[in-house]
């Protein structure tokens, strides 16, 4: 584990008993690293173990072999459990599930309140969090009465106060609407970006891993592919015959260059337009 890698799982295996006794392989031999102060979003369908993954770098799950380590610190090593813990922050798939106060508020202070932070330092905390992820207006709301896309940037309000090194999005978008996703989505590149924080994206959306700095594809509990975003979704066959898709702006050059309309790669929908035009205006 180099100075940079702030998780590294190294050769690691897990499974679970069935409902009849029967051990279920998960994940087989995987190596993983994130480097301090990347974004990185891992892709797979259900089952392929993304979610495991998440759960193993917060130490929720124990390898059945090999090893999780968080800045150095092993997660089989009780000792260290609660700091490991503070290190990696995790925002679920469900906001309902994460929210516990009866205020925004009270939400927020939870966490710290477990942490024995002094008072004046919740406050100021409570408030730079709130208003770092557009929810200082919120404050004595009830959370049942927000939309999904503001529980969520709630849930995240509340693990930023703990001062985490790394937040892991476990399929936090799967139950948003597309503007409660792309709330979510431009504040994670916001604290990654702005505040340095390293933000792990587990989703089975592709159009989510475009602005990472690094997408692994993951496909029944191994590493199928890993690289920069371009590098990854160009492979477009070998992730259809993975059941994978790729974002719609590379779905259809792909399309277009089947039909012999050549263009160069691009990710972004804006970049493909251009091309489209230039290419029209030299016809």
């Amino acid at each position: 584990m180099n100075e940079e890698s702030l998780l590294a799982l190294q050769n690691v295996s897990f499974a679970y008993d069935d409902e009849e006794g029967k051990r279920v392989p998960v994940l087989n031999s995987v190596d993983v690293t994130i480097d301090k102060g990347s974004f990185v979003s891992i892709l797979g369908h259900n089952g392929s173990g993304k979610s495991t993954m998440a759960k193993l770098m917060n130490a929720l799950l124990l390898p059945a072999g090999g090893k999780v380590l968080v800045s150095g610190m092993d997660t089989q090593n009780g000792e260290v459990l609660w700091e490991i813990r503070q290190h990696v922050g995790m925002v679920f798939q469900n906001p309902d599930n994460q929210i516990v106060g009866a205020t925004v508020e009270d939400d927020v202070a939870f966490g710290l309140e477990n942490m024995g932070v002094d008072p004046k330092e919740m406050r100021a905390r409570i408030d730079e969090t709130l208003f770092s992820v557009g929810m200082e207006k919120y404050l004595m709301a009830e959370p049942h009465r927000l939309s999904g896309g503001q529980k969520q940037r709630v849930a995240i309000a509340g693990i930023l106060a703990m001062r985490p090194s790394v937040i892991i999005f476990d399929e936090a978008t799967a139950m948003l609407d597309p503007k409660g996703r792309q709330e979510v989505l431009l504040l994670a590149r916001k604290l990654n970006r702005e505040e340095g924080i390293t933000i792990v994206n587990i989703t089975h959306f592709p159009e989510e891993a475009i602005y990472s700095d690094r997408v692994i594809v993951m496909r029944a509990g191994e590493v199928m592919m890993e690289g920069q975003p371009s590098e990854v979704f160009s492979q477009v066959e070998r992730l259809k015959e993975a059941g994978l898709d790729v974002p719609f702006v590379v779905r259809l050059r792909h399309e277009l260059a089947a039909k012999g309309i050549d263009l160069p790669f691009v990710l972004h929908q804006e970049e493909l337009v251009e091309h489209v035009c230039k290419l029209l205006l030299t016809k």
